[in-house]
């Protein structure tokens, strides 16, 4: 493959930090690199001396000539005078750009919802963001540098963005540079991943999941100091190979290997551990919320039934404006039904992780260990009690930072204390928004490890698609106001939108012409009946299975043949809900026609 460009020997130093050693490394044609680590180590610095906008304090950067470079960067650089069409497609007649199926895409893919004469001053930063991403893919660079490029964006619009760079040049063409926190967008489009640590730029072949078994096997042979976070590496890669094929049939990693390490890596979390203690601290009943509907200056919310029982773990998905903010409300009080009823447990404490940082308004001025000190002495994590001291260690906090006032911190590390204070205050209802806004691949990492073991009842609302799947172990979407229990998970969501932007979706005649054509009456009397034998089966399995997990965890451990024997048993019967899932699948998919 033809090089496209490259850093040779550079190095640069901030006053109070060194960013880059000696560094050289390169793109090729038909790289596409996802960059990763920890905030303030270097990842936008590094686009920004590729991209020429920042001089290194020696070495130099080589570029091919006649390579173009487009960069999306994290500063707003449109014309807040201007319109949004001049921004995108500036002044092409409108014949031009609309014969352009690329231009027309890209529109469709970002910003259709925004009004095409608006003036870029009156948007919102999303939308301005989104205005500017879309800007640079109308053009044709050989190159592009993209900083963050997924905030601001809902899970179809990451999905569409994905789709739209795999696509946009062949597989030996163009290159791609990418940092990003959102995990699942790494695995999806990049083919390699450079993590900047320590002043250096490591490369690993494929994307996060293969990132994560190079960065484990590199793990296993380094100091003590590291067994931590060799540890959460370890437990993350056990998720990854657990979770979709897709995650790391792509990646050329030795699959053998990863087996091997993750061999005894329990499951992330123990459900029926942790709905015992959710069960204890909450009783049976949490929040029901019955046949509610809400009505601002039109219908938000329509008739919905969610009853949310004691250590359950929901994602709930939708569009913007959707109705899911308002839907949190109803949760925590904040918003009043106009019809319907919310019924609420008596024991129930309800707390959300907001995007404000409230938690954090009136200790400006003091040290971080203070704020933590007051709220609680020791704090019981995976059935351990831990200081707040070491909770912060957990969440990145190095010994200086927990001296540093708390006005001081980071955007990142503000929303990590942020989190701890609400644990420590031992909610038994946590509802997270948006929890991962400038938190690093790490970081997240570290978050979802605490989560892991928090014995409540957590609701989720996040564009992160790898964060939900991740953390919960259902998702619901807000549909047309109606809201939608999502067996098939996020896949399933964005099948559903995109059935509703077809005119099949939208025109119930036409909608019932295609499901006529696909089921006759008996057929569809047939499939339903098949549907509710699978419930039925389902649950009988699901109820087998939780009791052998009882059984397994009072059972001698001296008596390994007996529990060799259940752990079999078990296996077993949850290969039979999986394959009666996928057949669950199926057919309600033919009923939606």
């Amino acid at each position: 493959m033809a090089h496209l460009l490259g850093v040779e020997q550079i190095a640069l130093d901030f006053p109070t930090k060194t960013v880059f050693e000696s560094v050289t490394i390169g793109i090729d044609e038909g790289d596409r690199i996802g960059i990763v680590g920890r905030n303030g180590d270097g990842k936008s610095t590094l686009l920004r001396i590729f991209a020429g906008r920042l001089q290194p304090d020696s070495g130099r950067v080589t570029t091919r000539g006649g390579v173009t470079i487009g960069m999306l960067d994290q500063t707003d650089t449109l014309d807040q005078d201007g319109t949004v069409g001049h921004a995108i497609v500036g002044d092409k007649a409108d014949y031009e750009w609309a014969g352009d199926a690329k231009i027309r895409d890209v529109i469709a893919g970002l910003v259709s919802d925004i009004p095409w004469d608006a003036t870029v001053g009156t948007l919102s930063g999303g939308q301005r963001r989104r205005v500017a991403l879309a800007r640079l893919l109308v053009g044709d660079d050989d190159v592009l540098f993209l900083d963050e490029p997924t905030n601001h964006l809902d899970v179809e619009g990451i999905t569409w963005l994905a789709g739209h760079l795999k696509s946009r040049w062949s597989a030996n063409a163009g290159g791609l540079l990418v940092v990003t926190h959102d995990r699942w967008f790494l695995d999806e489009v990049c083919t390699a991943t450079w993590e900047v640590h320590d002043g250096i730029v490591e490369p690993f072949e494929g994307g996060y999941a293969a990132y994560i078994l190079q960065r484990v096997e590199r793990d296993r042979h380094a100091s003590a100091t590291e067994s931590k976070r060799q540890n959460l590496m370890r437990k993350e890669l056990a998720w990854l190979r657990r979770g979709a094929p897709a995650r790391t049939s792509k990646p050329k990693f030795r699959i053998d290997a990863a087996n091997e390490l993750i061999a005894n890596e329990p499951p992330p979390r123990d459900p029926i551990v942790l709905k015992q203690m959710a069960t204890s601290r909450l009783g049976k009943d949490v929040v029901d919320i019955l046949d509610v509907s809400v009505s601002y200056d039109h219908e938000v919310l329509k008739n919905v039934e969610w009853r949310i029982g004691p250590g359950e773990r929901t994602g709930i998905l939708g569009a913007n404006g959707a109705g899911k903010s308002t839907l949190l409300g109803l949760v925590t009080g904040k918003v009043q039904p106009t019809s319907g009823r919310v019924k609420k447990g008596k024991t129930v404490k309800v707390v959300t992780l907001t995007q404000e940082l409230d938690e954090l308004k009136d200790v400006g001025d003091d040290r971080v260990s203070d704020v933590v000190g007051r709220q609680r002495t020791a704090y019981v994590s995976g059935g351990k009690e831990m200081t707040p001291s070491q909770l912060l260690e957990r969440l990145g906090f190095t010994s200086a930072q927990m001296s540093t006032p708390v006005r001081d911190l980071s955007g990142g590390q503000k929303r990590r204390l942020q989190l701890l204070l609400i644990l420590l205050d031992e909610p038994n209802v946590l509802v997270l928004d948006e929890p991962t806004n400038d938190l690093d691949t790490d970081m997240l990492a570290a978050m979802e490890d605490l989560l892991d073991s928090w014995p409540g009842t957590l609701l989720v609302v996040s564009h992160d698609r790898y964060l939900l799947e991740r953390i919960t172990d259902q998702q619901y979407a807000i549909l047309d106001g109606h809201f939608r229990h999502l067996p098939g998970g996020v896949d399933q969501y964005l099948r559903l939108r995109k059935e509703q932007d077809t005119p099949a979706a939208t025109n119930p005649s036409s909608a019932g012409h295609v499901k006529a054509s696909k089921l006759s009456s008996a057929e569809e009397r047939n499939t339903r009946k098949e549907v509710g034998s699978i419930d039925r089966k389902m649950q009988k399995l699901s109820a087998r299975i939780d009791a052998l997990h009882a059984e397994l965890a009072e059972h001698d451990p001296a008596d390994v043949p007996t529990l060799l024997a259940k752990s079999k048993e078990v296996a077993d019967l949850e290969a039979q809900v999986a394959a009666h899932e996928e057949r669950w699948l199926e057919l309600t998919e033919l009923l939606e026609g």
